[in-house]
């Protein structure tokens, strides 16, 4: 059975249009079928590029997102689209990772999430920012202080 239309879902099945700057409209989610389950759902994205906002030069990463949903999770289709978009996106490395994660929030709502990114050296140095967030007020805001505290 096709739910695509049941869910609301646009971009699954369709041809693919990449956008060409930060479009974080392109995000959908849709119904999680086991809420009363924790579990987690993993995204690895090892193709992430965006640019320096000073220097305009193309940053390249791999981008890990995990995260325990609640009532929505996000389409793959539609990260991947997201992802793309900031191909042509200037940002820092740490503003990625936390725009990326907000924005998740945002669309979901999800009981716990992280989003880290894995970017190539430049200059000799790589980085690896980490963010996180669990629900306030929620066993998962402790995780996410202890996963946070725990980090190298």
């Amino acid at each position: 059975m096709d739910t695509r239309k049941e869910e609301g879902l646009k971009a699954l099945g369709q041809k693919t249009g990449y956008r060409q700057d930060y479009a974080p409209e392109v995000l959908e989610a849709f119904e999680n079928k086991h809420p009363d389950n924790d579990y987690w759902v993993r995204f690895n994205c090892p193709e992430f590029t965006s640019v320096c906002p000073i220097t305009g030069q193309p940053d390249f990463a791999e981008i890990r997102i995990s995260y325990i949903p609640d009532r929505r999770m996000v389409e793959s289709k539609s990260l991947k689209l997201y992802l793309g978009s900031f191909r042509q996106h200037g940002a820092f490395h740490e503003d990625c990772v936390n725009i990326i994660m907000k924005d998740l929030i945002r669309l979901m709502d999800p009981k716990y999430i992280e989003v880290t990114g894995f970017f190539t050296p430049r200059g000799g140095i790589s980085i690896h920012p980490y963010a996180n967030y669990g629900r306030p007020g929620t066993p998962w805001a402790d995780l996410a202080f202890k996963r946070l505290s725990e980090r190298e």
